[in-house]
Formats: C-alpha cells, sequence, structure tokens
C-alpha cells in the first residue's frame, strides 16, 4: 500500500493555519517532514501522529 504524501501548503489547510506554522513546526521538530527535491512533504500517517499526540482528554 502506498503512503499519502502532503506538500505543507496542503497540511496548512487542512488544519486551518498559515504555512509558516507548518514550517516552523518542521523546524521545531514537531511535526516530521521529507525534503524532496527542493519541496517539503509530510505523510499522512506522521500527520495522524501529530495530531494523535495534540488531542485534549475532557
Amino acid at each position: 500500500m502506498e503512503e499519502s504524501y502532503y506538500s505543507t501548503k496542503k497540511v496548512a489547510k487542512i488544519l486551518d493555519v498559515k504555512t509558516i506554522t507548518i514550517r516552523r513546526w518542521i523546524q521545531s521538530g514537531k511535526l516530521i517532514a521529507y525534503k524532496i527535491g527542493k519541496e517539503l512533504r509530510i505523510k499522512k500517517s506522521d500527520l495522524d501522529n501529530f495530531l494523535n499526540n495534540r488531542k485534549v482528554k475532557i
């Protein structure tokens, strides 16, 4: 099964934040990204892990 990769722009749109926020999370190590050519890509599974680690318990 092939893994999906998202651009920083797509992830920013999904999370309703600015692209610079995504880049800051990547630079700080909070979000894992892969450099493919000149572009940064985020695996769907890494994005899912990032979101699961930030769940708020009510």
